[in-house]
């Protein structure tokens, strides 16, 4: 993480303004995900501090459910922290200006590909319960990422394991909420390949 003074929301102003922006336009893929989208704009409420892991009633993440250009795989990752398999993600940055730019940088990070591409808008928005800094919860705003062809991922150190399974084969244990980005994301994958 950059090192930026917590105090100073200024760096997230960008990004919050987006997040509300992004999230308002949004056609919800399912009522969870609408509910979750609408839950998360309260959250917004509250301004650029929303953005921020410090905010502990909860705070805006970003995540990636990878696929390979055929749709045939999806890569997960085997979490360092909790033991399952989740799609990648994690806490917004400072400099980080969209959200779906935020997906972007954590899947190339976590996955170490080179060449991914995003999704213009979410598939998904999940708000779930986790342990960070004592407790808070996650307003998780997902997108579909697209690996290129011949694409040789790299475990970075957020994670235990790294590894490509067939949408209908999920891994066990699998964290909850990842199952529910497949279908969505396939059907950003047919959209993307439709033009």
């Amino acid at each position: 993480m950059p090192d930026t003074d917590p105090t100073d929301l200024t760096a997230y102003d960008e990004l919050h303004a987006d997040a509300v922006a992004a999230l308002r336009r949004w056609t919800a893929t399912s009522p969870a995900a609408a509910a979750n989208r609408d839950r998360t704009l309260a959250l917004l409420a509250a301004g650029p501090v929303a953005m921020t892991r410090t905010h502990r009633p909860g705070h805006v993440t970003a995540s990636a459910l990878v696929l390979d250009p055929t749709g045939e795989r999806v890569l997960l990752c085997l979490h360092g922290k909790f033991h399952k398999w989740v799609q990648l993600g994690g806490h917004c940055e400072p400099g980080d200006r969209t959200l779906v730019g935020a997906a972007l940088r954590e899947a190339t990070e976590e996955s170490g590909i080179a060449g991914l591409t995003v999704g213009p808008e979410p598939i998904d928005v999940d708000v779930h319960a986790v342990a960070c800094q004592g407790g808070s919860l996650h307003y998780d705003v997902r997108f579909a990422v697209f690996a290129p062809a011949g694409a040789t991922e790299r475990v970075s150190a957020e994670s235990d394991a790294l590894g490509w399974f067939p949408p209908d084969r999920l891994p066990t244990p699998l964290a909850g909420g990842t199952r529910q980005l497949v279908a969505p994301a396939l059907a950003a994958l047919a959209r993307r390949a439709a033009g």
